[in-house]
């Protein structure tokens, strides 16, 4: 399982950026509107020392790149001392997956649906996320309509045409919560063949506590295990967060690192 979650994390990147070899990792180097990351080639078990961070970091100086890692810890162990030890700070997250045996579907008051072609849609689910991840948690914040219309405006026309460039192309399905106040929750899955992840699931600060995170999931497990996905996987923020995902089904199988 965990192979199959590693391998389909080295490909989807691959929807938005290219991969260049340097050493014991693929640096993807973005083709669209936001950076990518550096991760150990899958099933190398290759021993990552702190002289392998280095020459991706000097590629990315050379190629004016952010450094960073993202990696699965069960298989390779080394890159988080090694990253460390280089002198950048590495966290780690719960990482579940869900198969359709184990999936139990999660209700709200508001309504869901995956978003249609729609840019005024697709710029205000953007917009709750923004705020979301500026207050990032599940405790109940003073963040609300107020602030996501605040936000719609900041997102560009560049940024929101890579958004509906990859809804159109299938590789991110995206979906929302809807109340009388428009839209309040949203998330994606980018799916790969047979699995995909979810990824972004935010609610506005204001709004939670009243499961729209769990009612935006079973949306997009809903979809995507309608449409040839066997297995979901999702890293969460933290514990608090991951139990969301096992209202429906989700169960740790790892950790996911990262490092910057």
């Amino acid at each position: 399982m965990l192979s199959k979650v590693d391998d389909y994390l080295h490909a989807v990147p691959l929807s938005g950026a290219t991969g260049q070899q340097i050493g014991p990792f693929t640096l993807f180097r973005s083709t669209t509107v936001w950076p990518y990351y550096a991760r150990p080639v899958p099933g190398s078990g290759r021993t990552i020392e702190p002289g392998d961070i280095e020459k991706v970091r000097a590629r990315c100086e050379e190629l004016e790149l952010p450094l960073s890692f993202e990696w699965v810890v069960e298989t390779c162990p080394s890159l988080g001392p090694a990253a460390e030890a280089a002198g950048l700070e590495v966290v780690e997250h719960p990482l579940l997956v869900l198969d359709p045996a184990d999936f139990k579907p999660a209700t709200a008051a508001a309504r869901c649906e995956i978003l249609p072609d729609s840019a005024d849609l697709h710029r205000e689910a953007r917009a709750v996320a923004n705020v979301a991840f500026g207050d990032p948690g599940t405790a109940v914040g003073a963040a609300g309509l107020e602030a996501r219309d605040a936000k719609i405006a900041e997102t560009t026309d560049e940024f929101l045409d890579a958004l509906l460039e990859r809804a159109r192309a299938g590789v991110t399905v995206t979906a929302a919560a809807f109340s009388e106040h428009g839209l309040i929750a949203s998330g994606s899955h980018q799916p790969v063949g047979a699995v995909s992840e979810i990824v972004g699931v935010a609610t506005l600060p204001a709004m939670r506590r009243q499961g729209l995170g769990a009612a935006v999931t079973t949306c997009l497990a809903e979809h995507a295990f309608a449409n040839g996905v066997d297995l979901l996987l999702l890293s969460a923020e933290d514990d608090a967060v991951a139990a969301v995902y096992e209202r429906v089904g989700f169960h740790r199988i790892g950790t996911a690192g990262a490092a910057e």
